[in-house]
């Protein structure tokens, strides 16, 4: 079990986790907000609403 996509790719069985696609472009609003001017301690703290959950069949077809 891997909290990584990168884990499952490489072999493993599953993984549970945020997708670093969906952390950059969260990354990116709050950057473009800061560069219009925003001020950052008044920026609301925000967290990815969605997790990702990934099965290699492979490797779940080797395990049975």
């Amino acid at each position: 079990m891997f909290t990584e996509l990168d884990g499952v790719v490489k072999g493993g069985l599953a993984s549970y986790g945020v997708s670093y696609y969906a952390m950059g472009r969260l990354s990116a609003r709050y950057v473009q907000r800061i560069l219009l001017g925003a001020n950052p301690g008044d920026l609301p703290v925000e967290q990815v609403d969605k997790l990702d959950f990934v099965i290699n069949l492979k490797t779940a077809r080797a395990l049975g």
